[in-house]
């Protein structure tokens, strides 16, 4: 009898064996309705090869449930495609565990209303490999909650195009102190309206090589009241170059 043929009482009632043995085209004839009455107890005894050959009508189907029971070597084992396809439920539904441990290339295939639907606390679990490693689109889908609860390795981790790619609005909710772990060479990167945006707090957190790396088109980006706060420290960072900007701004 064909599998694809049984109601989802009779699917769930399937030893861990028989689910082990079935091939891909067997798998591929399951409903979404069918692969959502996989156990917590069953979906362990999915090979990788097995996940991998699933389609979107499979992978759509699993439950919450049975998606926290996958190994990180079964979640890796997603087509992009199919990460692609699962629902902001789902993917609200992995654990802290499961998120810290999911290859770059699997991060990357996230759509941006994906990333939206990540916890704080999920985005909390990224590496920071992980996080240099999201597009600038991806990036953007970042709500300004999970901006502020990034880390000062996740902060570190991104790359200057990252960077350049955050909103002003996301930009001003980067916490002061993970704004100090910035290089140089991430906020040459931030435009002069970017630059702008920050914050009094923000501008007031930046170490004094922070600001003697600055462009001197960024220097001018620097608001009147954010100038009027630095500190004679902050001050004694700058070159002349740079306080020429001041006076032009």
């Amino acid at each position: 009898m064909s599998v694809s043929l049984l109601n989802t009482t009779q699917i769930a009632a399937l030893t861990t064996t028989t689910i082990a043995s079935l091939t891909s085209t067997e798998l591929r004839s399951l409903s979404s309705t069918q692969m959502g009455a996989i156990t917590t107890e069953q979906i362990p005894a999915f090979s990788a090869t097995q996940i991998a050959s699933l389609g979107t009508t499979q992978v759509v189907g699993i439950s919450t449930t049975a998606l926290v029971e996958l190994s990180s070597t079964q979640l890796v084992a997603l087509t992009s495609t199919n990460i692609g396809r699962l629902s902001t439920t789902q993917v609200e539904a992995l654990t802290t565990s499961q998120v810290g441990e999911l290859t770059t290339s699997w991060v990357r295939a996230l759509t941006s209303s994906q990333i939206t639907a990540l916890s704080t606390t999920q985005i909390g679990a990224l590496a920071s490999t992980q996080v240099g490693a999201l597009t600038t689109t991806q990036i953007r889908g970042f709500e300004t909650t999970d901006i502020a609860a990034m880390t000062s390795d996740q902060v570190l981790g991104l790359t200057s195009g990252q960077l350049t790619a955050l909103t002003t609005t996301q930009l001003g909710s980067i916490e002061t102190t993970d704004l100090a772990v910035l290089t140089t060479t991430q906020l040459r990167g931030l435009t002069s309206a970017q630059i702008a945006g920050l914050t009094s707090d923000q501008v007031g957190a930046l170490t004094e090589t922070q600001l003697g790396g600055l462009t001197t088109t960024q220097i001018r980006g620097l608001e009147t009241a954010d100038v009027a706060t630095l500190t004679t420290t902050q001050i004694g960072g700058l070159v002349s170059t740079q306080m020429r900007g001041f006076s032009t701004a």
